[in-house]
């Protein structure tokens, strides 16, 4: 690798000054885990704490390090390059670098697993970007940024942005000369109410990045969960070789949808509107768009039964389709996600694994009671909720039911949110962790093992997809 990738107008050039369409996936779960993806309730930091109460520190650090090792091994690399694709977005929690309690003191051994990646991938030529997925404090309104709360606090006290701007120095320092790292994504999905935060927070951040980097992109999210640049005006004018990320979900692809995906020309131009209408400020200024998240989750056999399939086709079609619009735009993307237990990934971890073998009860417990926001099918429990959300319509003023981060949180998102994702979840944390009572550590490592290559399935209809996309653009 000769150079960086570099940001050319509308497009990611290598050294030589040819186009680099990134293509690729998020790896969810991993540095900064999920509930939907690794199958646990609530955040991250609540399920650590619980595992340590239950088994104790050394053995919680113990199952976690292994976890952590076997999420991405070489066998994935070579998998992930095998399917045509280049580039793999790295989402990590600020916890691995620093502690709340020790706040600014780097965490050193937060590296071990980050640059063992990296590498990985390099050595399959494969470039990585990355995203801090979690920031001290919160940076937005939800379950990924681990912060436990519907309030993003990372947008109410400057100190939290003052250790984000302080850890990306650090990163920068340890990754500067790393040129297959294609860049770095300061800040996922921020919620900043006033929309002018985050704005000044970025031009801090690009600031304190550039003061040690000046190589690498900047790929910046637009306010609210990726969706909005409707504030940032003139403002790229002072940034250097930067990107600006999309987050480009259809909610065709989620069983929320109000109707079956059939690929319709009504259907097509009402996907294609709500895309052009995220990149519109990018393409008013000639700047160059990245999709970092966008891609359908999928029905399961244990919980949807003999309609799994049909369901499945259609989000196939929604793939495709989307994919189809971003080949015209020569749009670099990162579809959500690589791993995880069964629900979006391009592999997933095997119902008859030690992991899913142990919680196959509690982990039918949690879809039923829809505690997971992603992707969440109320069936089961929507005459519970249903009430509280009428009580709110009835009592609230129609003028003061829409609060931010409307529209993307509608009513009964926020409902739904705050009653069964925090407030039932916290209620689930310890059932989950004393499910590992007694285990030794033979037993943990086995355990963790579960979440290796060898031991997922591949969800081929997605792949496919992929593998026949990326072979269509090398004979470009």
């Amino acid at each position: 690798m000769s150079s960086h990738l570099k940001v050319s107008g509308t497009k990611i050039v290598d050294g030589d000054g040819k186009e680099i369409v990134l293509r690729g996936a998020g790896l969810g779960g991993w540095m900064n885990m999920e509930n939907f993806i690794s199958g646990y309730p609530g955040c991250e930091f609540q399920i650590r704490t619980a595992l340590t109460e239950v088994v104790g520190p050394i053995k919680s650090e113990f199952f976690f390090d292994k976890f952590l090792e076997y999420f991405f091994q070489e066998e994935d690399a070579k998998f992930f390059k095998s399917l045509g694709l280049n580039c793999i977005r790295l989402p990590f929690n600020y916890r691995h670098f620093e502690d709340d309690l020790n706040p600014r003191v780097l965490k050193e051994e937060g590296f071990k697993h980050l640059d063992r990646v990296i590498d990985l991938c390099a050595q399959q030529g494969i470039y990585t970007i990355l995203d801090l997925h979690a920031a001290a404090g919160g940076q937005n309104t939800d379950w990924h940024c681990d912060a436990g709360t519907h309030i993003a606090n990372f947008w109410l006290h400057k100190d939290f942005q003052d250790r984000t701007i302080w850890l990306w120095k650090e990163l920068a320092k340890h990754y500067v000369n790393n040129k297959w790292i294609a860049g770095y994504n300061p800040l996922n999905e921020p919620t900043d109410p006033t929309h002018t935060a985050v704005i000044k927070f970025y031009d801090q951040v690009h600031d304190a990045i550039r003061s040690i980097d000046t190589d690498h992109v900047i790929f910046f999210d637009g306010n609210t969960f990726a969706s909005d640049f409707s504030h940032f005006g003139d403002v790229h004018k002072k940034w250097q070789n930067t990107a600006y990320s999309i987050h480009d979900y259809s909610g065709y692809g989620f069983p929320a949808s109000q109707e079956d995906y059939v690929s319709s020309d009504e259907q097509r131009r009402r996907m294609k509107k709500s895309y052009q209408r995220k990149r519109e400020w990018m393409d008013q200024h000639g700047l160059c768009v990245w999709n970092g998240e966008w891609g359908p989750v999928y029905a399961r056999k244990q919980y949807d039964g003999l309609a799994t399939d049909a369901i499945n086709e259609r989000r196939y079609k929604v793939l495709k389709d989307q994919l189809a619009i971003y080949n015209q735009d020569h749009l670099s993307w990162s579809i959500w996600l690589y791993k995880d237990i069964g629900f979006q990934g391009m592999v997933y971890v095997s119902q008859e694994t030690p992991y899913t073998v142990l919680l196959k009860d509690f982990l039918a417990k949690k879809h039923r009671l829809a505690v997971d926001a992603w992707g969440a099918d109320t069936a089961q429990v929507q005459h519970i909720y249903q009430p509280l959300i009428d009580h709110i319509t009835k009592e609230i003023p129609q003028e003061n039911q829409n609060l931010y981060p409307f529209p993307v949180w509608k009513l009964s998102d926020r409902v739904g949110r705050l009653s069964r994702s925090i407030l039932v979840t916290e209620y689930l944390v310890k059932e989950w962790a004393e499910h590992f009572r007694g285990k030794s550590e033979v037993e943990l490592d086995e355990i963790a093992k579960s979440f290796k290559f060898e031991n997922c399935l591949h969800r081929d209809g997605l792949n496919r997809i992929l593998m026949d996309n990326a072979q269509a653009w090398s004979s470009i």
